[in-house]
């Protein structure tokens, strides 16, 4: 079996590549290339399709994103390019060569009203534009690839990993700084989701590609409830419990009308995984868990 793997060089590509499946034939791009990875531009529709057409993958697992949350409301274009032009492009080509398609989104494409877990089937509402970019992706598979089949959606939320940027490594960063002069960190208590680890994610998208399962929309994170207040603390402990910090700085809960940010997030953005989890015969990890293991790694 062929990936056409994108965003190889960010926090989630780095993930499924040390967990690539024996005997699977990876092709690994992203934006620069370099470092064994192809160059592709995601904003660049043609280019897409060129890597469709030239390598004929049975699956294309566009794993890259803009995701620059805040900017996106100042670049909408260029953030439409990424998340939708690109997905389009994928599923245009994939018309022609035969190949699947697995996108990654995410939890922005829900409003985060309706104070419950959202289901695979509910209708999108995104609130800014980088959700409203991710849904664009969305229906551009959809429309394309129909019922066909060969398009499946994976929704994940709050991604975190040992690499890249995120808030994890945010948080354990901020605890160093602030832990060692005294300064309390102020979060965020009224945004609830759930962090998903990198490690866990790849493992559902491998998972979703060599079961070859015909779900249209799957939903995954790591299991439970929090915060960005509750992680932060739950950083701020694991760190001290794995030595990787002397001392944690003290976190104080904040309100999002506290810390005004340029795009507006859900405030509830849980997903219902339970049908995905059942799909995949994968056991869920419990977010605090994960984020063990994830500092772990990270250290």
């Amino acid at each position: 079996m062929k990936v056409l793997l994108t965003g190889a060089a960010g926090q989630l590509g780095h993930a499924l590549r040390q967990q690539c499946p024996d005997g699977l034939q990876l092709i690994a791009t992203s934006r620069s290339g370099g470092d064994g990875l192809l160059a592709l531009d995601l904003a660049d529709a043609e280019a897409c399709r060129a890597a469709v057409r030239q390598h004929r993958p049975d699956w294309v697992l566009n794993g890259g994103a803009y995701t620059a949350v805040d900017k996106a409301e100042s670049e909408p274009e260029l953030a439409l390019a990424v998340n939708g032009g690109a997905p389009r492009a994928f599923a245009e080509a994939l018309l022609e060569t035969g190949g699947r398609l697995l996108q990654v989104s995410t939890d922005f494409v829900f409003n985060g009203q309706q104070g419950s877990p959202y289901r695979p089937e509910q209708a999108r509402d995104p609130l800014g534009a980088y959700g409203r970019t991710k849904a664009a992706g969305e229906e551009a598979l959809e429309t394309v690839l129909g019922g066909s089949g060969r398009g499946v959606i994976l929704r994940t939320s709050w991604v975190i990993g040992p690499v890249g940027k995120n808030f994890a490594l945010t948080m354990l960063r901020l605890h160093r700084e602030r832990g060692a002069s005294g300064q309390a960190l102020g979060v965020v208590e009224d945004q609830v989701g759930c962090p998903t680890s990198t490690h866990t994610l790849a493992a559902a998208c491998w998972r979703t590609i060599t079961t070859g399962i015909n779900e249209p929309v799957l939903h995954w994170s790591d299991a439970g409830a929090a915060s960005w207040y509750d992680v932060a603390v739950a950083v701020g402990e694991l760190a001290l419990e794995q030595g990787l910090l002397e001392r944690s700085a003290v976190v104080k809960a904040i309100t999002t009308a506290e810390y005004p940010l340029p795009a507006q997030r859900p405030s509830y953005s849980l997903l219902d995984c339970s049908g995905t989890r059942r799909a995949l015969g994968l056991e869920p990890i419990q977010w605090r868990q994960a984020l063990r293991a994830l500092l772990a790694a990270a250290a």
